[in-house]
């Protein structure tokens, strides 16, 4: 049974109430035992429907029950929409099609203008394997994701205000191809025309982004998730790590994502190669692989894991009531 028809139907109940069975059948494109059908179902969702016979019966809502508007705000509606996205693409929804059904009953009951704001992020948002971790630090205002969601599904370019990984500000004028959620942090992807090339643009880092109504070709068979993996990919980091690893390829690869570092068999163990803008971290990352390893590069490396483990061994140390290390 399709979610739009009986939303459809609830809709005509609630406009234009008395209609007939045929009469509503003819509206809904469909037979007379769909009608039925629709009734029989907005009963079981607690829906009150009346159906009165004779020459003016037809049906109605139960007199003085009137569905409320759903009154969402343009940040609520994404949420709430980014929430049923990311569930289905973590298969955490339940019953078939739950997910699919509830976006339809969100879409019915919005204005219009935002419905198709919040249609363009449905459409054009992208997940990646790792979109679950969070950076709580890096969260986009709502406005600057409806923009660029609608901007990207209607292919009109967007000017916004930049700032760098070096804190340098800029003004750019962006086609944008697709929006990119990975690892905590909303990505957008598309031609920048100041730089002549596409480009890969972090959402938390703009100020100012408005829609133009300057229209862009398309950019034919582009993926946004493969070009934004690949850009992060390529991005400059300020230490090279190599690390050879005590274990098993297996055993490497379901503790380490491809996203974090490179692996290859060696002998004795898994040689892991990547990058790293901080020590520190990559230091508790190996710490907490639970395998035997040894650093290769860089010294300075070696030398963060032996702060880290004098850390851990003077906080394990401290007594109960010592109060927190810092």
């Amino acid at each position: 049974m399709s979610t739009n028809r009986v939303l459809a139907f609830l809709e005509l109940l609630q406009a234009r109430p008395g209609l007939t069975g045929p009469e509503l059948a003819e509206r809904l494109e469909v037979d007379v035992r769909s009608v039925r059908r629709y009734v029989r179902r907005l009963e079981d969702l607690g829906i009150p429907v009346q159906a009165e016979r004779g020459r003016y019966g037809g049906y109605r809502l139960m007199p003085g029950y009137r569905l409320p508007p759903l009154m969402l705000t343009g940040d609520e509606a994404v949420a709430v929409v980014l929430g049923l996205l990311a569930g289905r693409r973590a298969g955490l929804t339940v019953g078939e099609g739950a997910a699919e059904s509830a976006l339809a009953k969100i879409r019915r009951v919005l204005p219009d203008a935002l419905r198709g704001r919040v249609g363009a992020v449905e459409d054009m948002v992208g997940l990646t394997s790792r979109s679950a971790r969070s950076a709580a630090a890096a969260r986009p205002s709502g406005a600057t994701l409806l923009t660029l969601a609608d901007a990207a599904r209607r292919r009109r370019r967007v000017r916004l205000t930049y700032r760098s990984y070096r804190c340098e500000s800029s003004e750019r004028t962006v086609d944008p191809y697709g929006l990119v959620f990975h690892s905590g942090r909303w990505y957008l992807t598309g031609h920048d025309h100041r730089r002549g090339e596409v480009r890969t643009f972090r959402l938390d880092r703009m100020g100012q982004v408005a829609a133009t109504e300057e229209e862009f070709p398309a950019p034919g068979e582009f993926d946004p998730v493969a070009h934004v993996m690949e850009s992060l990919a390529g991005v400059p980091y300020r230490y090279e790590i190599e690390v050879v690893l005590a274990t098993t390829m297996e055993e490497a690869r379901r503790r380490i994502p491809p996203t974090v570092a490179a692996l290859a068999p060696v002998d004795g163990g898994v040689r892991m190669t990547g990058r790293a803008e901080r020590l520190d971290g990559m230091a508790q990352v190996l710490a907490g692989l639970g395998v035997p390893f040894t650093v290769v590069a860089p010294p300075e490396l070696r030398e963060e894991v032996r702060a880290l483990a004098r850390r851990l061994h003077e906080w394990a140390g401290r007594p109960p009531d010592a109060g927190h290390p810092r």
